[in-house]
This record gives C-alpha cells, structure tokens and sequence, in this order.
C-alpha cells in the first residue's frame, strides 16, 4: 500500500463516516461525529498514549514469539515425515477450538498482566505461521531434491541451504496475515480481563458512556494495525527479494 492509497481509503471512510451521521441524525451516544471523536482523542491523548504503548508491547512480543515458534515448528514438521504426520491433523484440530473461547483461562493461568495478552497474541497468530511457512518449505523445487540426493546431503544442509531460502515469501505471507491478527488478539485478552490496554480503555469508556472516547482508542488500534502491517510488509518484501538473489 501507497501512502496516497491509504490517504484516499482514510477521507473517503471519514466521508462515509460523516455520511452516516448526518443522513441518520444518531445521536453522540450512539454514534458520534469524526470531528467529535478527534476532540474526545485530542483531550485524552495523554491516556490514550499510555493504553496504546501497552497495547503495543503485547502486540510486537506476541508477534516475534509466534513467528519464532511457528518457523521453529514448521521447519521441524518439514525435517521429520513422522512428526508431521504426528502434529498436522492437531495443528488443524486446534483451530476449531475458538480460541477467544480461552481467552478466560489464560486471564486465570496467567494473571490479569501482560502476560495471558501475549500468550494469546501467540496462539492466535501461531497457526497462520507456521501452516505458510510449512507450506513453502514442502514446494521446494523437485530438481533440488533430487540434486540433494545425488551429492549426498543430509535433510538438514538441504533443509538449510535449499528450502528455508525458497521458501522465506511463503514466510512473508504468514507475517502478514499475523501482522493483521496479532493486535485481535492483544485487545480480546485486555477485553477479558486487563488494567491496561486499548482494549480496557475501550472498555471503560462503554460503561462510562463515553462513546466518542471508545471510537477514539478504537481509531488508534486500526492505525496501529495498520502500521504494524505496513512494517512487516516491507519485511516480507525484504525476504522474498533474498529468496530471489536480489
């Protein structure tokens, strides 16, 4: 995404926005203006600053801990035929568990810190990982394999040399989807239970009704997702120019 392009998107949701205030005539309460919410966030921009640091550490320690672990584990599906043929089928059966639904015993395992919101970051960014990256690692070419074969490498120099490089863009997809998914995650754990955090803030103001405060923290989440996924996206960029020599 272009600056400009984002630049666009943002005026015409902000035109939409206004739109729909002034067509329905919903009151503030309800559904406050975008020159209201931008003065509920220049009041409070003290508060929503310290939420959304909190907000972020958990995103960023979440999102490099699930990468780290979804790599490490789909490097180890690609070398062992057993452990895959172990651990696919309960990789795929975990994501019918919805894991929001564990959102409460993470709270109660972890504490109500920063801890149960990375947990839950992790989880919930693990299996797009490591399923695009395990994926990658099994396209690699049929020629190397039999290349590999021939000069008698062993399944790890092959696994080092030939398949982690081809397949680091499969990598990169996975960051991006995680990249999009990790601050869900984040901001589901502050929901459940948290002193601090977007998610929290968002929280207080709906029993507080301050609505034009909760679209404020709500705002700043999107443009953190947003930046958040900008910036892993020129990493992924990075790694697919490296896959490709360039």
């Amino acid at each position: 995404m272009r600056g400009r392009d984002i630049l666009a998107a943002v005026l015409l949701a902000l035109a939409l926005w206004q739109a729909a205030v002034t067509l329905t005539g919903a009151p503030h309460f309800i559904l406050p203006s975008p020159l209201r919410v931008m003065q509920a966030a220049w009041a409070s921009r003290v508060l929503i600053a310290q939420n959304a640091w909190v907000t972020g550490i958990e995103v960023l320690l979440g999102l490099i801990l699930g990468t780290v672990l979804g790599a490490a584990t789909a490097i180890g599906l690609a070398l062992s035929k057993r452990a895959e043929r172990l651990m696919l089928p309960l990789l795929v059966f975990s994501q019918a568990v919805p894991v929001f639904a564990l959102a409460p015993l993470l709270t109660l395992w972890f504490g109500y810190g920063m801890g149960s919101k990375i947990v839950m970051t992790v989880l919930i960014i693990f299996f797009p990982v490591t399923s695009a990256f395990h994926d990658g690692l099994r396209r690699a070419a049929p020629g190397y394999h039999d290349l590999a074969a021939t000069m008698g490498a062993s399944r790890w120099r092959f696994m080092r040399h030939i398949a982690i490089p081809q397949a680091l863009p499969a990598l990169g997809t996975g960051l991006r989807l995680a990249a999009v998914y990790a601050p869900i995650g984040a901001v589901i754990g502050e929901w459940v239970g948290a002193s601090r955090g977007l998610g929290y803030l968002m929280l207080l103001a709906n029993g507080r009704a301050k609505i034009d405060l909760m679209f404020a923290a709500l705002i700043v989440l999107a443009c953190l997702t947003v930046a958040l996924h900008l910036g892993v996206g020129k990493l992924a960029d990075r790694l697919s120019r490296y896959a490709h020599g360039d």
